[in-house]
């Protein structure tokens, strides 16, 4: 039991924890315990033999007992009476995923709208990680908050990815945006804007309580949209804080695969959305996926490894992944 596997143990008790407004410290304490394991990967074998479990940052002594159960025995007693108790059961057909061929990230956020670190300190952390690519997906105009970028701005910032290309050998900087998915379907930025970046992410962020009909219009408009490569966090939930949307998902499963639009799985541990049940529902739909960490700092990328059981717990194998491909074989233009 590597630190990558105990991460994605700890990672699968937080998000069973969210899903009750109940538990949210607990289940935010699993997680960030998960984040330390993926961020500091230590060995865990030779700390449990000297008791010193809990000098991994977030680690106290109710984790470190979870985490002896499964240095020990391979597997958490505690995790399975969670999966019995939501019924959410692991699978005897889940796919089986290696990390090491993740080839980069397609969703990420700078400090150019409500990133926390600036595009080349994350292309450095990119970098460091042994990405081959990595997508820049600041947020557009609509949600004012986060200083999206608006045509002008997205120009501005080619100029500063071009010099932060010149200085990280190896990886591939892509331009794109996270555009809003706005509530008649259209998008926040004209198709002339869109139709010159790498990639483009459509993602509901707002209104996402309409009614159901409505939502299912909306959404089959985006994933029909022809510039559109990504729906990022398909529902917008955030377990135990905020229900997602409601639409007839597998009606746009269907269109989307239909379109060659990738479904995200963000990682971020307040979202993991799609869930490991929906993603399976779209993987049963013909759907392709993104896996990303929607990181908006560096550190934020360690939550594609300590997340990836989802996509395992869903069955979804490596050539239905983008991540999975290398840069030649990324085709995000269709």
């Amino acid at each position: 039991m590597d630190a990558i596997e105990a991460a994605q143990v700890l990672s699968e008790i937080g998000y069973l924890l969210r899903q009750d407004p109940k538990e949210r410290f607990r289940a935010k304490a699993f997680s960030a315990a998960a984040w330390s394991l993926a961020l500091q990967r230590p060995n865990l074998v030779d700390l449990q033999r000297a008791e010193n479990l809990t000098s991994i940052e977030g680690v106290g002594e109710g984790i470190a007992r979870v985490l002896t159960d499964v240095i020990q025995t391979g597997q958490s007693r505690y995790l399975n009476r969670l999966r019995e108790q939501s019924k959410q059961p692991a699978r005897d057909d889940e796919s089986d995923l290696d990390l090491g061929d993740y080839q980069g990230d397609v969703h990420s956020h700078t400090d150019w709208s409500d990133g926390r670190a600036t595009m080349l300190e994350m292309a450095r952390g990119a970098q460091a990680l042994g990405y081959r690519y990595l997508g820049i997906t600041d947020h557009s105009p609509r949600i004012t908050v986060v200083h999206g970028l608006n045509a002008e701005r997205l120009v501005a910032q080619s100029r500063e990815m071009a010099e932060v290309q010149s200085q990280v050998d190896g990886l591939t900087l892509l331009q794109g945006i996270e555009v809003d998915i706005l509530e008649d379907g259209s998008l926040d930025l004209p198709d002339a804007v869109l139709e010159i970046l790498d990639v483009v992410i459509a993602s509901p962020h707002v209104k996402l309580r309409q009614e159901p009909a409505a939502m299912t219009e909306r959404m089959m408009r985006a994933v029909s949209h022809p510039h559109v490569d990504v729906i990022g966090h398909p529902t917008g939930r955030r377990p135990g804080s905020r229900e997602g949307a409601s639409y007839d998902f597998e009606l746009v499963f269907q269109e989307a695969a239909k379109r060659g639009v990738a479904l995200e799985i963000d990682c971020d541990p307040a979202r993991m959305d799609l869930s490991p049940e929906m993603a399976r529902l779209a993987y049963e739909s013909g759907c392709s996926f993104a896996i990303d960490a929607d990181a908006h700092a560096p550190a934020e990328f360690a939550y594609v490894p300590m997340a990836l059981w989802m996509a395992r717990r869903a069955g979804i194998p490596r050539d239905r992944i983008l991540n999975f491909r290398p840069l030649d074989e990324l085709t995000m233009t269709r």
